[in-house]
C-alpha cells in the first residue's frame, strides 16, 4: 500500500505538461508499431467522454452559483469580454480572407459528398441558436447544448439571486466546488487519454496523412498561428498597454496544448477555469465568461470557414470580388459563433459560406469531407486557438478593471506568487530569529 501511495504521489507531483508529453510520445510509437492494440484508443474516447459528461454539469452549477452570489460590476466585464471575443473572431476571418487571396489554393474536388447536412444560411443558424436557447435544461445538459445550458443557468442564477437565502447560495457554491473537484480528478488522467487519442489518429492515418492537402493545411495553420502570435497579442497589448506574450504563452501552455489533443472547446472548459483560478481572476466572472467563450469565441472556426469556402470558390474558377470577401468575414464571424464546441463543429458551416460565394452545394459538402480528412491537425489547432483565446480575453477584460482600480497586472500565477510570498516571510522570520539569538547570546 505504501508503494502504491508513493507511485500516486510521484505521478501527481510530476508536472501535467511533462506527463502529457510522455503520453504523446508513447501514443505515437504505439500508433506506428502496435496498430493492432485497438483497445488503447478506447482510453482516449473514455477520457474525452468523461470530460464532456462532467463539463455541462460544471458549467450549469457554477454559472447559477456565481450569478446568485455575484457582486456589483460584473455585468460591465461581460460586455467587455463579449466585445473582445467578437473583435478577435472578425479579425481572424479578415486575416484568412487576405491570406487566401494571396495564395489562392486550389484542390481537386473529386471526393464523395459528406453525408451530414449543413445550415442553408444565416437565418437557419439564428433559428437554431434561438431553438437551442429555449431547449429543456435537462435535455441541454444531457446533449451538451451549451447555449441552452448558459441561457437557463443565467435565468435560474438571477432568480436565485433575487429570492434565495445566503445559506442556499452557499450550498450552490459548495456543489460547484464539489463538481470542480471531480473535474480535477478526471484531468489527472489526461496523459493516458491523450495517449489513446494520438494512438487512434496515428494508427489510422499515419504520419503522412496530409500529403495531398498540404498547401491548404499550410494556409489554415499559418492563419491560425498568425492570429495566435500576432492578432490576439496585439488586442491584449492595446487594451492593457503591456507586453502580452507572458499571458499568451501561459494560456498556450496550460489551455492550448490540452485543447489541441482533446479537440473540444467544451471538454476544455474545466481546464480553462482552473487556469483562470491560477491567474487570480474572479470566479464569479470567469465561471460565466469561459463557457460563454467556448460558445462564441471562435477565431479558429472563422479561419476554417473562410479559408475552406474561398478554396472551394477558387477551385471552381469563381472570381470573388473584395466587397463579397468583406461580407464573407462578417458571415464567417456570425457563423463561427454558432459553431459547435466539439471536434469538427465548424466544418458543417462551410457550405453556408460557400453559398454566399456562389459555390454549388455539392461542392461545399465536398469541402466538408476534405475538412474531415485534414481535421487531425486543422481541428486540433483550431480548438487550441479557440480555447486559449477564451482565457486570454477573459483575463484581459478583468485586468482592464484591475488597471482602473490601480491594481498591478503581472500575469503571474497566484499559487506561485503566494508561494513566493510565503518563502519571503519565512526568510524574514529566520532573520528575526537570528537577530534575537544574537541579542541573547553571551558575549565573548
Amino acid at each position: 500500500m505504501n508503494v502504491f501511495k508513493k507511485i500516486v504521489k510521484f505521478y501527481v507531483d510530476t508536472p501535467l505538461i511533462l506527463r502529457i508529453a510522455i503520453g504523446l510520445v508513447i501514443g505515437v510509437l504505439l500508433g506506428l508499431f502496435v496498430k493492432q492494440a485497438t483497445f488503447i484508443g478506447v482510453i482516449g474516447s473514455v477520457f474525452v467522454g468523461a470530460l464532456k459528461a462532467i463539463a455541462p454539469i460544471l458549467v450549469f452549477v457554477l454559472v447559477i452559483g456565481s450569478l446568485a452570489s455575484a457582486g456589483k460590476g460584473v455585468g460591465a466585464r461581460f460586455a467587455k469580454v463579449v466585445g473582445l471575443y467578437l473583435i478577435s473572431t472578425f479579425l481572424a476571418a479578415a486575416l484568412a480572407v487576405g491570406v487566401s487571396f494571396i495564395f489562392q489554393v486550389k484542390i481537386p474536388l473529386g471526393i464523395d459528398g459528406a453525408e451530414n447536412t449543413a445550415p442553408a444560411g444565416l437565418d437557419v443558424v439564428f433559428q437554431t441558436l434561438l431553438t437551442n436557447m429555449i431547449q429543456n435544461p435537462v435535455s441541454a445538459i444531457i446533449e451538451g447544448n451549451y447555449v441552452g445550458i448558459l441561457t437557463w443557468a443565467i435565468i435560474i442564477g438571477l432568480a436565485v439571486r433575487l429570492i434565495a437565502s445566503e445559506n442556499t447560495k452557499k450550498v450552490l457554491n459548495d456543489i460547484g466546488n464539489a463538481v470542480s473537484k471531480v473535474v480535477g480528478w478526471v484531468i489527472q488522467f489526461a496523459p493516458f487519454g491523450i495517449m489513446g487519442l494520438v494512438f487512434s489518429s496515428v494508427g489510422e492515418y499515419g504520419l503522412a496523412i496530409f500529403a495531398d492537402y498540404g498547401m491548404l493545411l499550410l494556409v489554415l495553420v499559418g492563419c491560425m498561428l498568425f492570429t495566435f502570435l500576432i492578432v490576439n497579442p496585439a488586442i491584449v497589448a492595446i487594451c492593457l498597454k503591456k507586453n502580452p506574450y507572458p499571458l499568451v504563452f501561459k494560456c498556450f501552455k496550460d489551455s492550448g496544448i490540452p485543447a489541441f489533443f482533446t479537440r473540444s472547446s467544451a471538454a476544455n472548459i474545466p481546464v480553462n477555469m482552473s487556469l483562470c483560478k491560477r491567474l487570480g481572476l474572479d470566479e464569479e466572472y470567469y465561471s460565466v465568461a469561459i463557457p460563454l467563450g467556448a460558445t462564441i469565441n471562435m477565431d479558429g472556426a472563422a479561419v476554417t470557414i473562410t479559408v475552406m469556402s474561398l478554396c472551394a470558390a477558387f477551385s471552381c474558377g469563381i472570381a470573388v470580388n473584395p466587397f463579397l470577401a468583406i461580407l464573407l468575414s462578417f458571415v464567417a464571424t456570425l457563423g463561427a459563433c454558432g459553431a459547435s464546441g466539439v471536434a469538427g463543429g465548424s466544418l458543417l458551416l462551410i457550405p453556408m459560406a460557400c453559398s454566399l460565394l456562389g459555390v454549388p452545394g455539392d461542392v461545399g459538402m465536398q469541402m466538408v469531407a476534405v475538412g474531415f480528412i485534414i481535421g487531425v491537425v486543422q481541428d486540433s489547432l483550431e480548438t487550441a486557438l479557440n480555447s486559449s483565446g477564451d482565457v486570454i480575453f477573459a483575463a484581459t477584460a478583468e485586468f482592464m478593471d484591475w488597471k482602473k482600480k490601480g491594481k498591478e497586472v503581472t500575469f503571474k500565477y497566484v499559487d506561485a506568487q503566494v508561494k513566493k510570498e510565503e518563502n519571503a516571510q519565512s526568510v524574514d522570520s529566520q532573520i528575526v530569529e537570528s537577530e534575537k539569538t544574537e541579542e541573547v547570546a553571551p558575549k565573548a
